[in-house]
């Protein structure tokens, strides 16, 4: 048979020749039309696991026109009728590390006092951790606060240093120690920061450094060389259903990817420096619990308290970055936001949910039916 016979194409029925020529029609179109346009569900198939890359860290977003004066701060509303303890993370990118609002220069100033009054209580580095707090402190003076803010902060040139548009000062690029480096972080910005290295035995963190200028109801400095368990030790549950996951998380977590958590508390003085008093043990709360119930407080002083926390790691010690920064909010403005029921069936839920004894170490034994009664807008002498 001939060479050209032999090649001659397979006689196909006319419907599959239509179906053919339908299906190359299809592809060609498919092929000419706009990425944009392909990508129009996303199917598991296409979803893919982020890359998590140190170029991160220098892919940040300015605020351009950021107001500082005009920026309120943020609401943090974190609720549920049952309380259960979870990590509860969130991705987020590295240039929603820092939240900046209209009470940075009433915030900072308390800070400068503390570092200045109370050095003690709220800076301390060990050795092993300075590499990481300079790269810190490198990272956020040249790359992060003059990009994220330029409008608070402005890079002068490597030699003049970083200005705080705000309090007019010049921060030094190269600072002369950790410790100093430590002190203008935490006198520039509003949020307290933790270093964390891993410790001979496998997927364990300890703390190795710190600035902690609002502490809610802990002594950092008492918590410094402990690892995670040990700092953990008072939270009711926390080695039963948190402290494995916990260990792993910290162990595992990538350069380049950031997380956020948020917390909250009531207290009954609204001290944003607070080294004590804010937590109650299973003992304590009986020994306590008639005394300060028969005391008098002023409802109007007491607070909601909210942290916002992130968690990365330093792309060149390795070292993890804990931050957290503190909001507060008042009785009456929760209550006139229509926030008020909310609240109370969440202090309720501290001792329904998977940790019943969360209801005693937030203290909710001594000011709950108190704050309860008025978020729902009742007075003294109702029942």
């Amino acid at each position: 048979m001939p060479l050209c016979k032999m090649m001659q194409p397979f006689p196909l029925p006319h419907a599959w020749v239509l179906l053919v020529i339908g299906l190359a029609w299809y592809i060609y179109k498919r092929a000419s039309q706009p990425k944009s346009m392909l990508i129009s569900q996303p199917s598991v198939t296409n979803v893919k696991t982020p890359e998590y890359t140190e170029e991160s860290y220098y892919q940040i977003e300015p605020l351009v026109g950021f107001d500082l004066e005009a920026t309120e701060p943020i609401k943090i509303r974190p609720f549920k009728p049952k309380y259960h303890l979870t990590m509860a993370l969130e991705n987020i990118t590295i240039s929603d590390l820092v939240a900046m609002d209209n009470t940075y220069t009433a915030r900072i100033s308390l800070r400068r006092s503390l570092i200045s009054s109370r050095p003690h209580d709220v800076l301390a580095v060990t050795p092993v951790i300075e590499p990481s707090v300079l790269e810190f402190y490198s990272w956020l003076m040249l790359t992060y606060l003059p990009l994220r803010f330029p409008t608070v902060f402005t890079l002068l040139g490597e030699k003049r240093g970083l200005q705080n548009v705000v309090t007019r000062e010049i921060l030094p690029l190269v600072p002369s120690s950790a410790l100093q480096a430590l002190e203008t972080i935490g006198g520039n910005i509003d949020d307290d920061f933790l270093f964390l290295l891993p410790t001979a035995e496998e997927g364990k963190y300890r703390l190795e450094g710190f600035v902690t200028c609002f502490p809610s109801g802990f002594n950092t400095r008492g918590k410094l060389g402990l690892k995670l368990a040990d700092i953990h030790i008072p939270v009711p549950g926390y080695s039963a259903k948190l402290e494995k996951s916990m260990d792993r998380f910290f162990a595992s977590l990538p350069v380049g990817k950031i997380v956020r958590r948020v917390n909250w508390s009531i207290t009954t003085h609204g001290e944003l420096f607070c080294l004590a008093g804010n937590h109650l043990s299973e003992e304590e709360a009986k020994t306590l619990a008639e005394e300060v119930v028969a005391k008098e407080w002023d409802i109007n002083k007491a607070v909601l308290r909210c942290e916002r926390q992130t968690l990365h790691r330093l792309p060149g010690t390795k070292a993890l970055v804990f931050a957290f920064k503190t909001y507060q909010y008042g009785m009456q403005e929760l209550r006139d936001e229509g926030s008020g029921e909310e609240l109370a069936t969440a202090i309720d839920g501290l001792g329904e949910g998977s940790v019943p004894g969360m209801r005693v170490y937030k203290s909710a034994v001594l000011w709950g039916e108190k704050v309860k009664r008025f978020l729902r807008g009742r007075d003294e002498g109702d029942a």
